[in-house]
């Protein structure tokens, strides 16, 4: 059966986007080679977009890099928002760049092909020619996919399947039929039509689509093997650590699910939506370094796409002193320098500054709290900010830090109880947002300072050798903190001493055994990793004598 519904070769309409005058030349003669008339050309996304806004087009090909404006990932994220394409367009990416990070961003706009720059005629021909026949022959199953009509996606795949005439599409039908059980979330259905497609074939999206259906049914010990074969292949390692990050969070397993969606934000940089699973993970697993640098690269990608937005400069100021309210003095002091030029820049980019007059002043405010002029911060939140939570969850969470950086905890965790609520009541607030709303709670609640001051009231301490005050300003501040190696040596440095003085005593011993495996040696400098190899060697004794006490 075959269903005719894309337009016969002289009525399909064409899109063309390249900065490239040549190769709009070279693209509409091929095209007028195939008896293609209808063809409109942008040299930038502003102008393409415009295009679409008037005229349904069937076939996009669009370049990679369109310098003048927005990239392609950009331009064709931005259509497919806006539902100017669909399963059923032809869509075709453009690019002399074949690196992996550009291929796996490109891989996840799902492109009907991709075409290496330089182009020739007969190449563009051939491969066109092939992909309007797919879409032609399929019709009706992307058309089924794009009303997320799956099951009734599988009828018409079942009865190609049947057609000896389709048989040169029955490999694509194959993984179409796969992708729509998945999404139809019949997973040990998935798991068996993957199994019985690998004992005949070893195709890369096979090895994808049976993980897929096992880690959903939480069968990961099964595939562990699989999982590592999978994870050092160019052509699988990105979509398996994708795969892997989504079944950690959704078994609460957050430490795992923050290591592996690294490791997929790497290999594909540019979707937003996955940096910002790295900042939620990051900031739950309190990694203010990487949830800095996670927000930096939000901002960045989201230049002039439809995920521009003020509040990505806010969350990279409020994640920025998160990271100097952690660090010692001199990289706080440029850090906070730093906040200083990004209100600059926010201020100068956006004409209705005013709407953000609150989240500004937070911002100054715990600024002030960093550069320890706390009663300026005081008076400043005192007439300028609103006790009461907003609509926004990350406004209300920095409002939170603010209050309980100046020592209005009482309203501090009044508002994270408000937050609480805001977030049972969001459909679409996830599992991540819920446990690290959940430990803001527990930790301002039970610990009344920043890990900069924790650490100023060690030093402090230690120097009036009341060292039992000191090792508890410092256990919190690893608490809030666990990657500072340097926190992490002064408080063994403190252990040190008291085992010196009045030797340690078994939760003491527990907590210099737990430091020491936890400390990233590979953070530490030369002069670092000698002191650190000298506080193992004095503790080694005491830690062992405390294991044979704990083991008899």
């Amino acid at each position: 059966m075959e269903f005719e519904g894309l337009k016969s070769i002289e009525e399909l309409n064409v899109l063309i986007i390249d900065d490239n005058l040549l190769v709009h030349d070279l693209l509409k003669r091929a095209l007028y080679d195939l008896n293609i008339r209808n063809v409109r050309c942008a040299e930038n996304a502003y102008y393409g977009l415009r295009l679409c806004a008037q005229t349904r087009f069937d076939v996009v090909i669009c370049a990679f890099n369109v310098k003048s404006d927005k990239d392609g990932f950009h331009i064709l994220e931005e259509m497919k928002f806006k539902g100017y394409v669909s399963k059923s367009t032809i869509l075709i990416f453009l690019s002399s760049e074949t690196d992996e990070t550009l291929v796996n961003s490109i891989s996840e706009l799902q492109p009907d092909d991709f075409w290496v720059k330089p182009l020739n005629t007969g190449h563009v021909i051939k491969r066109l020619s092939y992909a309007i026949a797919v879409k032609r022959k399929l019709f009706n199953v992307f058309e089924c996919i794009d009303n997320r009509d799956f099951g009734k996606a599988i009828y018409y795949i079942e009865r190609h399947l049947l057609n000896k005439d389709l048989k040169k599409y029955h490999m694509q039908l194959t993984r179409i039929k796969g992708e729509c059980l998945l999404s139809l979330m019949e997973y040990n259905d998935a798991e068996e039509y993957f199994r019985e497609l690998l004992q005949h074939s070893k195709n890369s999206w096979m090895y994808l689509g049976f993980v897929s259906a096992l880690l959903k049914q939480n069968k990961i010990e099964e595939i562990k093997k699989l999982l590592e074969n999978l994870t050092t292949k160019v052509e699988t390692r990105f979509a398996t650590y994708d795969l892997l990050a989504q079944f950690y969070v959704e078994n609460e397993d957050f430490v795992q699910a923050y290591e592996t969606i690294k490791k997929a934000a790497a290999l594909a940089p540019r979707n937003i939506a996955r940096n910002k699973k790295v900042w939620d993970l990051a900031r739950l697993n309190h990694d203010q370094r990487e949830q800095y640098n996670a927000t930096v690269m939000m901002a960045k990608h989201a230049k002039k796409s439809i995920h521009d937005s003020p509040e990505l400069l806010l969350n990279v100021m409020r994640s920025c002193i998160d990271l100097a309210l952690s660090v010692d003095a001199a990289e706080s002091f440029e850090l906070l320098s730093r906040v200083d030029k990004y209100i600059a820049e926010l201020e100068a980019d956006y004409d209705d500054i005013s709407h953000f007059k609150e989240q500004l002043v937070i911002v100054r405010a715990r600024v002030l709290t960093a550069r320890e002029e706390k009663s300026k911060a005081e008076r400043l939140v005192e007439l300028q900010v609103s006790l009461r939570p907003n609509n926004s969850l990350e406004d209300n969470l920095d409002k939170v830090k603010v209050f309980h950086e100046v020592g209005m905890r009482e309203e501090a965790l009044d508002l994270l109880e408000a937050v609480k609520k805001q977030i049972a009541c969001d459909s679409l607030a996830g599992a991540v947002t819920s446990k690290f709303v959940e430990q803001e709670a527990k930790e301002k609640s039970e610990i009344h300072f920043t890990p900069k001051q924790l650490n100023s009231m060690a030093v402090e301490f230690f120097k009036k050798k009341k060292m039992t005050p000191a090792l508890r300003s410092l256990e919190q501040a690893l608490q809030l903190t666990p990657r500072n190696v340097k926190v992490a040596l002064s408080l063994l440095k403190v252990l040190v001493a008291i085992h010196r003085s009045e030797g340690l005593d078994d939760s003491q011993k527990e907590l210099a055994s737990s430091t020491i495996n936890a400390l990233h040696v590979g953070d530490l400098d030369d002069t670092q990793m000698i002191h650190f190899n000298e506080i193992v060697n004095e503790l080694a004794s005491a830690i062992d004598e405390g294991k044979a006490t704990a083991i008899s």
